[in-house]
């Protein structure tokens, strides 16, 4: 069973949320956040890097102590404030009309250590050292980590009635996406106590993303405990900050596949071989987007077509096996384009589906990739199978969104 806890939380006054809030550090590059980021951003303590010109290395030295120097003058200049005892949080975020609802808390360490906390992808260490730096230099979790739980009723119904009852501390629409951002505080002690007892019922939780930030943040955990010769286990950095939603709350999005060449097969070569696992349908000009778990679409020479694997070509009672990312990898990326490990070709490119499949003809069009194949999203149940069962998705599996805002919400590791 999990454990979690209420926190002291350093964010933004009412006034300053949306200026201070900021998409996280990893959807867009120096640049980009650079042409984004307002006087108060929080992109100038993840993305330091952007208060130089030229843009430096955003792994050097330069940049980490420009990103303590920001941190410490945020808080210096009330930018950003520490509540002045432990809550609980909720974070709605609402896309396209859909709304789904976050608790905001901090998740335990030797959960993540003990598999308690389950994941679906692998890391790459380089990358857990990265963030395991920009925790450490400001004692703090600065971004939240995205987790899901299997529903539980009680905690839905704490949620509806707080948000029934209270006029939310911060609520706005974000100018880079127009996503909706509202900000709940529960600070009833009962109430607060309450939570925490339901999730030590709670079985499991998931990391449905920031793979990366976890995994630093329960490094820099176990580093500290093991430094600490008075270590009790209830110091602040036992713990980490997390959004926690239910199951049900969440939609994964398609991600989807786009290759460079046929491997020296003409457009009808290549049909004529997918016509052993696949049936084949010419949809025509039209988008078409696939409609059911095996069913995929392709676009190539300006023509759509549907491709549903036919049976036999796939096992349903293999939690990997039975996903779309490894069906088409298996009879089209191995065995007819010969492309080898996906996570180091460059002979393929991926690209989330809130771009729409429009992006992929526009690609595909230009002549810089020679087909697009379009997927149907995985679901959540799938998902929580591949991590229960203790295995690994392939790359570029799983697309959420919308994305985490950061700022709101800043977990002090002391």
């Amino acid at each position: 069973m999990v454990k979690i806890k209420p926190f002291r939380a350093l964010r933004p006054p009412k006034q300053l949320a949306k200026q201070v809030s900021a998409r996280p550090y990893d959807v867009m590059n120096s640049a980009e956040a650079k042409a984004e980021a307002g006087e108060k951003s929080l992109l100038h303590i993840t993305k330091p890097e952007i208060d130089f010109e030229p843009v430096i290395d955003e792994h050097s030295q330069q940049a980490y102590n420009k990103a303590v120097e920001n941190f410490k003058k945020w808080q210096e200049l009330g930018w950003l404030v520490q509540d002045d005892r432990e809550k609980y949080y909720i974070y709605s975020q609402t896309m396209n009309g859909r709304v789904q609802y976050g608790l905001v808390a901090c998740a335990n360490v030797d959960d993540y250590l003990n598999g308690k906390i389950k994941k679906h992808e692998l890391t790459r260490k380089d990358k857990e050292d990265d963030r395991m730096i920009h925790v450490k230099i400001q004692n703090a979790n600065i971004e939240p980590v995205f987790f899901a739980y299997p529903d539980v009723d009680e905690i839905n119904e704490i949620v509806d009635k707080t948000v029934a009852n209270q006029v939310p501390v911060y609520s706005f629409v974000a100018d880079e996406d127009g996503f909706g951002h509202d900000f709940w505080v529960i600070d009833d002690d009962e109430i607060i106590e309450r939570i925490t007892e339901i999730f030590a019922s709670v079985p499991a939780l998931y990391v449905a993303d920031g793979h990366h930030r976890t995994a630093a943040a329960a490094r820099v955990g176990e580093e500290k405990r093991n430094k600490n010769k008075y270590h009790t286990g209830k110091e602040e950095y036992n713990y980490f900050m997390a959004v926690i939603f239910p199951a049900s709350n969440l939609m994964i999005i398609d991600y989807n596949r786009l290759i460079k060449d046929l491997n020296g097969l003409s457009k009808d070569e290549f049909i004529a071989k997918l016509e052993k696992s696949f049936a084949i349908e010419l949809k025509g000009k039209e988008i078409y987007k696939p409609d059911k778990l095996h069913n995929f679409s392709m676009y190539i020479g300006k023509e759509w077509y549907s491709l549903t694997a036919k049976e036999g070509t796939y096992s349903d009672a293999d939690p990997v096996g039975a996903l779309d990312v490894t069906i088409l990898s298996n009879l089209v990326f191995d065995e007819i384009l010969n492309l080898g490990n996906l996570r180091t070709s460059n002979r393929i490119d991926f690209v989330g589906g809130i771009r729409g499949l429009g992006e992929l003809k526009k690609r595909v069009d230009s002549g810089e990739m020679a087909a697009a194949f379009a997927l149907y999203p995985v679901s959540m149940k799938q998902l929580i199978n591949i991590a229960d069962t203790g295995n690994i998705m392939p790359p570029k599996t799983t697309w959420f969104e919308p994305k985490l805002r950061s700022g709101l919400a800043i977990h002090k590791l002391d």
